[in-house]
Order: C-alpha cells, then structure tokens, then sequence
C-alpha cells in the first residue's frame, strides 16, 4: 500500500482502456501522479487531501466554492473518477456531502482502491459508463456534476452532445451546478461548439419547465461562464478549460477573484465576451458529436 514503505515506488499495471502508471512524487511524501497512457490524469496527496495540484482542478473547486453557501453540504455526482481528487477534497470543504463516483474503467478503480485508497462512507464508487449511469441517475438528486471523463487524453464524443449535457442538468438540482473540463487550442472548434452546445442544453431545460432565471448575464435557460489560463484564451498553447452552468445566475465576480488569485491566474469568460468566443458555432447532438482534439505532441493536458 502506497505510502507504508520509507521509498515509495511506481507502479505500473494494465488497465481496461490503457497502461495506468501511479508516480510517487519526490517532494511530498504520500503524494502521487496518476497518468493512463502517459496523459495524465490525476494528482492526490494522501496526507494533504486539500493541496489542489492540478490548475485546472482548483478552477473547479474555486467554481463550487463561489457557487454555494460555504459550509453548505453537497449531493455531488462526479463523472470520471481517476484517483478521486475532488471526491477527497470535497468533504474537507463541506463535511456531511454526499457523493458518487462513476468510473468506466474497472481495472483503473481497483487500482486506486487497493494503492490509493479512500475510506469514506459518503463517497459511493460506481464502476459504470457514464453516459448510461447518468440516464439512470434520478431527477433533481444532485447539488453539482462534474464531467471529467477523458479517454487518454481526449473528451469521448458521447459526452459533448446537448443530449448528454441536457441529461446532466435534469439530474441537477434548481439551484445546481455543472461543471465540465475540456481541452481545446485556438481556433477553439471544440470549446466553441461545446459552449454552444451548453447553451442549448440549458435553453431546453428552462423551455422543458426547468427552474430558470436569465438575470445575471445568462440567456432564458440559465447562466455559462467559461474559465481558462489566458495563454490558452490568447491562442498560444493547448490547454484545459472548466465550463460552469446553472439554471440560476452565476457568481461571476467571486469567482473571478478565487480565480486571479491563484498562483496561476485564470480569466472567468462571460456574457458578452462569452458570445463572442462562442461566435456562430452550433451545439452539436449524439449523430454528430466528435472527442475533443488530440493534443499535440509534448501538450501537458490533464483529465
């Protein structure tokens, strides 16, 4: 078991959808990098469930702080596991959450299990495919979802189409939250159709009888916001990007400072600008959904 032993060392195995490598990091004495494929995909320290490595991860856990009352207990759902970072981090930040867990791969959920393992009663771990776990997952149950699923390094096409989003958002509470990462470069194909993509979604819910409310910047269905590294806003290198939606008005000004003052600043996307990068794209739907853009080689892009 990691961490027992004065000299952690890698271990390697072969999971369902590739060759899973956890990395012992040399600074931190029971911390480890995840990687599938070599992509990597997750960073826990066992000692310090608190400590955030990755950026994009921090964006999300700055979105959930903003976005709730703090203290205030979640019913989160997070699709894609990896090693579990924010379903570690989360009860630190509001004890009494409940969440699940939805990992496809199998071998990759035995793996942290038995390596990394997380002993919490409210976290339930379901080895699932996302997409049929979501469409079985009851309506208005959850307070946030997190989509994280990447195959190596790429978003699956069944989890960019207004259907698997509009789905999302049933399960999602009135005043819930939705998060998402994706990776993209300029000309942004991807996160533009994935913006426009959102956008619908949250226009079927509110136009379906969905609680909505277009204050705050948002169109009739509810409110989107996009945060990203600006060298990544500026076209100058691949890299992650969270989507944030809701049927109700977004924090954009909190988040927006949880998010400047991070070691590595990020920009919060909104109204307005947010149009502009969205531009003329169109949602896209499961007929003709694509995965997000493979990196380019030497790209450091997580999921």
């Amino acid at each position: 078991m990691a961490g027992t032993g004065p000299e952690p060392v890698p271990v390697v195995r072969a999971v369902d959808f590739g060759t899973a490598r956890l990395l012992p990091d040399i600074d931190r004495a029971r911390a480890w990098l995840l990687t599938v494929d070599e992509a990597p995909q997750s960073y826990v320290d066992l000692d310090d469930p608190a400590h955030l490595e990755f950026e994009y991860v921090r964006r999300i856990a700055y979105a959930v702080q903003a976005g709730f009352a703090e203290g205030e207990p979640l019913d989160a759902v997070h699709l894609g596991g990896g090693a579990m970072t924010l379903a570690r981090w989360l009860p630190l930040e509001r004890p009494g959450s409940r969440q699940h867990v939805v990992e496809a791969d199998r071998g990759l959920a035995a793996l942290v299990a038995e390596v990394l393992p997380l002993s919490d009663p409210s976290v339930t771990v379901d080895v699932a495919d996302a997409r049929a776990w979501l469409a079985q997952a009851g309506t208005a149950s959850a307070d946030l979802v997190v989509a994280d699923v990447f195959g190596g390094s790429r978003v699956p096409a069944a989890l960019t189409s207004v259907e698997f989003v509009r789905d999302a958002l049933r399960v999602l509470r009135p005043g819930g939250v939705y998060l998402a990462n994706v990776a993209d470069a300029a000309p942004f194909a991807f996160l533009r159709s994935q913006l426009a993509t959102v956008r619908a979604a949250l226009a079927d819910v509110g136009a379906d009888g969905g609680a909505s409310d277009s204050a705050g910047g948002g169109a009739s269905g509810g409110d989107l916001c996009l945060l990203a590294e600006p060298g990544v806003l500026r076209g100058r290198r691949f890299g992650n990007a969270v989507l944030v939606a809701s049927r109700r008005p977004l924090p954009v000004e909190a988040l927006s400072r949880l998010c400047a003052a991070d070691a590595f600043p990020a920009r919060v996307v909104h109204g307005a600008a947010l149009a502009r990068l969205t531009g003329g794209a169109h949602p896209v739907d499961d007929a003709s959904a694509t995965a997000s853009p493979r990196p380019p080689e030497g790209a450091f892009t997580v999921g």
